[in-house]
């Protein structure tokens, strides 16, 4: 950090912009703070796009020291979905002594107060953002997105995320009053008087468990949440996508010491291949929270084993779309292929389920048949990914092997309507590009329920054929209850349909889009609006953000004395 930073110029700096926050998640209007195009960084210090490039370029083949304490040796192995090896040291934690380390920092966090340590966060943001064109080559060669949406989804959108965090996180801790008078009248005698002082204390050390898919978007809400309200964070990426974390984790270290705080309250654990210390972790004693994004396995073994924290998860579900009838076929069938497009459907908030009636559906176009429907949305996909460099730009590459065998096996499970293609990225030749399959499957065959009723992660979908408009809800409060659903999507122009779908997505806790036909997709939430996920659902205990999220990573103590 090249200055020390005082209390007043980090709440000169930031108090506006936690203010512009607040009344966000009060409104749930549009705002961000983060530019999504490329061409706004390059000023006030942020890195442009060549700079950028050059320091992620930079980084590759190199050891990237945190100074963290505890060090016993040096990890590496990231390998891009794109093909290149990355090179990068990390440091291997003997937590023994990093835990420790890490705690003895929480008392002067904790006595900082929720305005310091939300403007010392905004300042860790803030700084990310200045780095954004890095961080978003960062995010490309871990997750395999395309550079674009590694960059929006990576860069802004994350440091929204995490923004949001920090503002549900104040609101929560200043919820409560610093001090109170307190008289309670005694009649002839004098009133009983006491003077209380509330002060919001963390639970302990927060452990952030990443995923391979989205580092920084599905890790910084815990991570801001966790630190904002006074706990120390140690994070834990996943062995693919150690960078954008390790990264994180380098510029929170370098604003705490530069802030007057110890560093250790955010530190990095990174693992040796095959080394799985996330079960060892979380299970520590001075392990107080978890917040974990990625398989149900995982996640239950987390809700059922961590039992000294408090765990935040999300999970999987069965993303599934209910289309009875709609006013815009066209535009249905563009928005569509292009949700099951973005990121090779390598997204929670993918639909994978497609309720159609077997007699067909209204349009503004005519009757459509189940199986034209079918043809129809395989015809949208092909002609969006037609061109190879669009199909590049929006596919991304394929995360890892696991996802590339479920989209192989997919074409066995019914009649293909969509058969995937390989595509040739000429940038990367090395990486996986792959279009979506799409399978035409029978909602009254118990063979094929198998099929839509397990979670089939990746660009893999189902054209579900049920017997009325009736059954399709009825399939889709049974999915929800038993599998989860991030997302649900419905296409109607049935009043009572729309009514039996909402109460549905009511009683089962489920984020629902009705007739979605212009730019906004299913699988896109936008930060100090939209809730991701509810919590209510088994796909997920906890939604990003609400106050929910935040409000038990700390609890209020009391003192009280005689007035």
């Amino acid at each position: 950090m090249a200055a020390e930073l005082t209390a007043h110029e980090l709440i000169a700096q930031h108090r506006p912009t936690l203010d512009q926050a607040l009344e966000a998640i009060r409104t749930r209007a549009y705002w961000s703070p983060h530019p999504e195009h490329p061409k706004a960084y390059g000023e006030n210090g942020s890195l442009d796009a060549a700079a950028g490039k050059a320091a992620f370029d930079a980084l590759l083949g190199t050891r990237l020291d945190l100074g963290q304490p505890g060090t016993d040796g040096w990890v590496s192995g990231e390998v891009s979905p794109y093909g290149p090896e990355l090179g990068v040291e990390y440091p291997h934690a003997d937590v023994d002594v990093l835990l420790p380390a890490m705690k003895a920092g929480q008392k002067a966090w904790r006595e900082a107060g929720a305005e310091i340590r939300a403007v010392v966060c905004l300042e860790i943001l803030k700084r990310i953002s200045d780095r954004t064109h890095e961080f978003a080559h960062a995010v490309m060669h871990t997750s395999g997105q395309a550079f674009m949406m590694a960059f929006q989804a990576g860069g802004p959108h994350a440091q929204d995320r995490g923004l949001e965090a920090v503002a549900y996180a104040y609101v929560e801790q200043v919820r409560t009053p610093d001090t109170a008078e307190w008289s309670k009248p005694q009649g002839k005698r004098d009133p009983l008087a006491l003077t209380k002082q509330f002060t919001p204390v963390p639970r302990g050390i927060a452990l952030m468990i990443g995923c391979n898919t989205f580092p920084t978007w599905n890790g910084y809400p815990g991570l801001f949440a966790s630190l904002a309200t006074g706990n120390a964070v140690l994070v834990k990426p996943h062995p693919r996508a150690v960078l954008p974390l390790a990264l994180t984790v380098q510029v929170a270290r370098e604003v705490l010491a530069g802030a007057g705080f110890n560093p250790n309250l955010v530190a990095l654990a990174a693992e040796q291949p095959g080394e799985g210390i996330a079960k060892t972790l979380a299970t520590r004693p001075e392990i107080r929270i978890i917040d974990y994004t990625g398989s149900t396995s995982f996640g239950d073994w987390l809700e059922a084993n961590a039992r000294q924290a408090q765990v935040y998860t999300e999970k999987a579900g069965v993303n599934t779309v209910l289309i009875d009838s709609t006013a815009n076929y066209k535009g249905m069938l563009s928005n569509l292929a292009f949700s099951l497009s973005l990121y090779s459907g390598q997204m929670c908030t993918t639909p994978q389920n497609f309720l159609v009636p077997r007699d067909g559906i209204r349009t503004d176009e005519g009757p459509k048949t189940f199986d034209e429907v079918a043809a129809d949305l395989a015809r949208s996909v092909d002609g969006l990914l037609g061109d190879d460099a669009r199909a590049n730009a929006l596919l991304g590459a394929i995360v890892n092997p696991d996802v590339k065998a479920r989209l192989e096996a997919a074409a066995g499970l019914g009649e293909v309507a969509l058969a995937s293609r390989e595509i040739t990225n000429p940038e990367f030749p090395d990486a996986v590009v792959r279009t979506p399959v799409i399978v035409k499957l029978d909602g009254a065959k118990p063979d094929d329920e198998a099929a839509y009723m397990s979670e089939c992660f990746g660009p893999v979908s189902f054209a579900v054929a049920v017997d009325s408009s009736a059954d399709a809800v009825k399939l889709l409060r049974r999915t929800i209850r038993e599998k989860g659903a991030m997302t649900v999507g419905a296409y109607t122009t049935d009043d009572e349909v729309e009514r039996a779908v909402q109460e549905v997505c009511f009683d089962e806790a489920a984020q629902l889009s009705l007739n979605l036909t212009g730019g906004v997709y299913v699988n896109q939430t936008a930060a100090f609006s939209d809730f991701h996920g509810s919590g209510g659902n088994p796909a997920a205990n906890a939604a990003l953000t609400d106050g929910a999220f935040v409000a038990n990573r700390f609890r209020v103590v009391e003192v009280r004395r005689e007035a």
